[in-house]
């Protein structure tokens, strides 16, 4: 693209992805009509690079989606959403970049997605240091009064990391991130739902031998909360730790282990997410795992595993099982495998049930195929429940899914696959899916270029 009054021209070569998809589902629930559903989504997105200079690039996003059949209940059935759209700037000493517009960003244990700029770049000595500003992308509530609260108190955001690079060992790294500054008082009545963060943390990532990788970091809520909920004493300011250790044993075994342990009320405060996590959570998780893999990925592998989580208002559960996986060639790999969950009941306040049971048995079985144009795959998966009591199965102990997809490069740049499923849910007796994906890919050059 040429700006000839300017008397310069820019180089640029543009690339541009997406993917078009058309869905249909059916759900036969028991007392009421069958109902079908036909969304199709499409996500664009767009690279442009040599934007009249080799270090400046931007980068676009986005999807848009209607409802070819269904229309909501406000009447609208059409959505979009630009996921990211930013400018970026690397310059040619020390490792340094600038982003601005709408991005997303991690560092230590944050992501964050923001309106605004963030930078990052090498130090002497082996340290590092990026930091962001902006404005928090929000996700509102479907609550339209809590929406109010939630978007005044979320007036800002901003965060740094500064690392150190320990040669031939790892990286250790400090963190801090602030989401929003005003406390819920905007309302006649005001939210009583904090959504303000400011979290302090740590992280670390050592290989001290090629065969030792252990990584971890702890998150700490150092907001002062007006409206804590106090539930056996004042919550804990400890909102994560999270550490994962993964080690190569002799005769091609890899052991991996790894301990978590949340304070829901710290960890989800100011969350990006409020419509999925509840700010006024004041549970407490904890969890440690452990796999055992033998083989390696190119044959024959089984994979054993054992997981134990403590919810404090729900109790314990453990879930044990193993896989076995097959790379029959380098295009077939088929696989088994069997979990058994064991839950602590669930108590109800309810007379007629009084107390119901999550504890069940899964299997599994899956197959797939890689060719240099066609792929294929399989998946079928079954739960069987202990409890047939349980009032959230609607009386169904079985649920299973059946998963086939289908797929062609029809040409180095387009590739068009589907999927069809069927399966019984806790809401559906009868549930049918199917899937249509087109994948394309080109690009706009130089001289000589495409």
């Amino acid at each position: 693209m040429c700006l000839v009054a300017g008397g310069w021209c820019w180089g640029q070569q543009v690339s541009v992805y997406g993917t078009t998809m058309a869905q249909e589902w059916k759900s036969d629930v028991p007392g009421f009509s069958t109902q079908t559903y036909t969304p199709a989504t499409q996500f664009l997105g767009i690279d442009a690079t040599d934007l009249g200079s080799e270090n400046l690039s931007l980068h676009l996003y986005g999807w848009g989606t209607t409802d070819l059949g269904y229309v909501k209940a406000s009447g609208a059935k059409s959505d979009g959403y630009l996921t990211y759209g930013y400018l970026d700037y690397r310059f040619n000493q020390a490792n340094a970049e600038l982003k601005a517009g709408r991005f997303s960003i991690s560092q230590g244990g944050s992501w964050e997605q923001v309106d605004g700029l963030s930078g990052r770049t090498d130090l002497r000595g082996g340290f590092t240091f990026s930091f962001f500003a902006g404005l928090p992308v929000l996700y509102r509530p479907d609550d339209p009064v809590a929406a109010k609260d939630y978007a005044y108190q979320r007036d800002v955001i901003f965060g740094g990391r500064l690392g150190w690079r320990i040669q031939r060992l790892g990286e250790v790294g400090v963190f801090y991130v602030q989401d929003g500054s005003k406390s819920p008082k905007d309302l006649a009545v005001p939210e009583p739902v904090d959504y303000t963060r400011q979290q302090l943390g740590a992280d670390i990532h050592l290989v001290p031998v090629s065969a030792v990788d252990f990584s971890g970091r702890t998150i700490f809520d150092v907001a002062s909360h007006q409206n804590e909920p106090v539930v056996g004493g004042k919550p804990s300011r400890i909102a994560e730790h999270d550490y994962t250790m993964r080690v190569r044993l002799p005769g091609e075994l890899t052991w991996s282990g790894n301990f978590a342990e949340r304070n829901f009320y710290a960890y989800f405060a100011g969350t990006t997410m409020p419509n999925l996590f509840r700010q006024d959570e004041n549970d407490k998780y904890r969890g440690y795992g452990t796999d055992l893999t033998w083989g390696q990925a190119s044959g024959v592998q089984v994979v054993g595993n054992y997981k134990h989580t403590h919810r404090e208002t729900y109790g314990d559960t453990n879930r044990y099982g193993a896989d076995l996986r097959w790379a029959v060639t380098d295009a077939y790999l088929v696989g088994v495998g069997a979990h058994r969950t064991n839950a602590t009941e669930a108590l109800m306040v309810d007379p007629i049930t009084p107390a119901f049971s999550l504890s069940n048995t899964e299997g599994r079985a899956w197959a797939t195929y890689r060719g240099d144009k066609l792929t294929a795959s399989a998946d079928a998966i079954v739960y069987r429940f202990d409890d047939k009591k349980n009032p959230f199965l609607n009386g169904e102990t079985t649920l299973y899914q059946l998963v086939g997809s289908l797929g062609y490069q029809v040409t180095p740049a387009v590739r068009v696959s589907g999927d069809l499923g069927f399966g019984t849910t806790a809401f559906a007796k009868h549930e049918t899916t199917g899937l249509l994906r087109a994948e394309y890919r080109f690009g706009l050059g130089r001289k000589g270029g495409r």
